[in-house]
């Protein structure tokens, strides 16, 4: 009798080895990384509302960018601190954030710290009112994360988001109780001569608290860039 060999080759089985390279392939690709992140207030006298960092794609819509119009999101923060239109903005365009991580006000010359792991995100951005400010904000555009660990410290700069003239008026400004505010100003300015998100010239303020320009104090809240240190550690 002659005996027949049985080829127990699945084809199927080669294929099945593919998708598993694949798979590994895929996990090496979307590998996470942790990040560290310290925001120090490098102000004499000027606060941040709470902040906004903010973990996206390149190719994931801006928060913002010099030169465009302020997005109605942008607005709200920039005028009033209202960071929650922009936190949707960026979850409903696949990043990630990180909100308040300072627990509230940012004070001058305080820093917080926060963490956050990524995946495909490969750019960080960041927002926050300046007070007192008309629209000044602190910001972050688009920032290339660094595929090599280490630490890495960005000076950050004030910017205006042309939504509001600068009057530099209380009226026209968040009122905080920690704030002092002069009064009787007539206004630095009526109209808004750039109404493009551009750098911030700073406060202008005066001497008078019951009249002149200005209802701030140039000696407390005059400042110029930039307003704030990034550091971020790439583990």
């Amino acid at each position: 009798m002659k005996l027949t060999t049985v080829n127990n080759y699945q084809p199927f089985n080669k294929l099945a080895t593919l998708s598993l390279a694949s798979v590994f392939l895929f996990s090496a690709h979307v590998q996470s990384t942790e990040l560290e992140i310290s925001i120090v207030n490098a102000t004499k006298n000027i606060y941040f509302t709470p902040l906004l960092i903010a973990a996206h794609s390149e190719s994931s819509p801006r928060l913002f960018q010099l030169g465009t119009t302020a997005s109605a999101e942008i607005k709200a923060m920039a005028e009033g601190g209202d960071i929650s239109g922009l936190s949707s903005f960026v979850s409903n365009n696949g990043g990630i954030t990180i909100e308040n991580p300072a627990s509230g006000i940012l004070n001058p010359g305080v820093s917080t710290t926060a963490t956050i792991t990524t995946t495909t995100e490969t750019h960080l951005s960041l927002t926050a009112m300046l007070l007192p400010t008309n629209d000044g904000f602190v910001g972050l555009d688009s920032w290339e994360i660094p595929s090599t660990a280490g630490t890495y410290t960005i000076m950050l700069n004030g910017y205006d988001a042309g939504t509001e003239a600068n009057d530099e008026l209380a009226s026209s400004m968040p009122n905080p109780p920690f704030i002092t505010f002069g009064s009787g100003g007539t206004g630095v300015e009526t109209t808004s001569h750039n109404t493009k998100i551009h750098i911030h010239s700073g406060n202008l303020g005066d001497g008078d608290s019951t009249g002149g320009l200005s209802d701030l104090d140039y000696s407390s809240h005059r400042w110029l860039n930039p307003v704030a240190i990034m550091t971020i550690t790439v583990k």
